[in-house]
């Protein structure tokens, strides 16, 4: 259904143009024209006169923020057992609870409580995982469908290396479960759509990928999942895939790798090689860079900088559960941080990321996989968070980008006063 609302914000406006260039001006107007950014303008234009305009005060207005990786059936055991690596944790904590939602009841209660949060969170699209339990899943694109959220959300196909509560029984009963979930949704949400979910090799066999790029070509998914994320894992797919190259090519082999036809992300790329970036460059892959995951589950640190710096496609994601915060704001900051720590302890020659580019991977960067997203350029989707940082008093004064980086780092969603997406205000 077409937006054909025209509307106007006026605040402390700010925004990116590129990976190194933050807009901002104070005192001015955002337009949203059918659900579409017509531009920022210090005075309204003539043909805008008269419009529909909420003026927020000294109030900071940007793009809304994109998450690119999370799994929401974990939500409800964020921050539990942060002290295990990632492979233990999978065994120990998640994939327990993804059993649960075998359990349309248990997963109501869970889902609810997620999508209500995530409603109220600064994100305005996301790429999320559900489990492999279809009606669970539909059950999740319906809630999340209530939201006004934009967003990817996925069942999650693996049938190995799981426990036998979370594994399906093989290949062929994956992909049948996998259609049937397709048909089940088909033309029913405006807001959310499909994306073919392998949850990382590991857990996917040779013939269940097949079975998936049969599927892809079909349907014209995008696909998302995981890769290089952990020492043990990388080494693991080297074992159980010794006709690949590296990771990625595993998935490559079957055409679940970028490309134009199957936009693509994968999450966290700690430990790709330059041949695997290379080959994420040619095919467009999208990587969802989580770096509180990465430190909490003892991954290590992703070459963000390399990555801007080559030219890939990057954005951010909170990786719910091995993240423990939904907040976009949170990951920004942290992306800077441990960009730092990459810098002083691990390659000099990658100097650390600035706030700039940080928060461009977290609109643009992971919003593109949308299409026209995260940006007040005209042409781009209107989305947009207003933000009150009076909650952090400050006795001298500060420039747009200067607020908007420090509510960042002091506690930025605390500050969401208002959010729109696609021209639709959520509150």
């Amino acid at each position: 259904m077409k937006n054909n609302s025209t509307f106007a914000l006026r605040g402390s406006i700010c925004y990116s143009l590129d990976a190194e260039t933050l807009a901002a001006e104070e005192h001015a107007y955002v337009v949203c024209e059918n659900g579409v950014c017509a531009g920022v303008f210090q005075e309204l234009p003539s043909r805008f006169q008269g419009i529909p305009c909420t003026d927020t005060g000294s109030s900071i207005i940007i793009p809304g923020l994109t998450d690119l990786h999370l799994h929401a059936p974990q939500y409800s055991l964020r921050g539990t057992k942060m002290d295990l690596e990632l492979l233990d944790w999978l065994n120990a904590v998640a994939f327990p609870e993804e059993t649960k939602y075998s359990d349309l009841t248990y997963a109501e209660q869970a889902y609810r409580i997620f999508t209500e949060d995530l409603k109220k969170s600064p994100t305005t699209r996301a790429c999320i995982f559900g489990t492999l339990h279809v009606k669970a899943t539909e059950l999740l694109m319906d809630l999340t469908e209530e939201t006004g959220i934009k967003a990817y959300i996925g069942k999650v196909n693996m049938d190995r290396n799981g426990p036998a509560e979370l594994q399906e029984a093989d290949a062929q009963a994956s992909s049948q479960a996998t259609v049937q979930w397709l048909t089940d949704i088909s033309g029913k949400y405006e807001n959310v759509k499909p994306i073919l979910t392998p949850r990382f090799i590991p857990s996917c066999s040779d013939e269940l990928m097949g079975e998936l790029s049969d599927i892809q070509k079909k349907y014209r998914l995008p696909v998302q999942s995981h890769l290089s994320e952990n020492p043990g894992e990388t080494l693991w797919v080297q074992e159980l895939c010794p006709d690949s190259s590296f990771y990625g090519d595993a998935y490559d082999r079957f055409g679940l790798f970028g490309g134009d036809s199957c936009p693509t992300i994968m999450a966290h790329c700690v430990y790709s090689s330059d041949r695997e970036i290379a080959l994420m460059k040619k095919r467009g892959v999208y990587v969802a860079h989580c770096p509180q995951s990465n430190m909490n589950l003892s991954s290590g640190i992703a070459p963000a900088r390399k990555f801007l710096d080559q030219g890939l496609h990057t954005g951010l994601g909170t990786d719910i559960a091995g993240g423990h915060t939904l907040s976009m704001f949170r990951a920004i900051a942290d992306a800077v941080q441990v960009s730092k720590l990459h810098w002083r302890l691990m390659e000099e020659s990658q100097k650390a990321l600035t706030f700039a580019e940080a928060f461009y991977m977290a609109t643009i960067g992971g919003g593109s996989f949308f299409g026209k997203a995260g940006s007040f350029l005209p042409g781009y989707e209107f989305d947009a968070l207003i933000l009150d940082d009076s909650l952090f008093p400050h006795p001298q004064p500060l420039s747009v980008p200067e607020r908007l980086e420090r509510l960042t780092y002091l506690g930025g969603d605390q500050c969401v006063t208002g959010k729109y997406v696609s021209g639709r205000k959520i509150f």
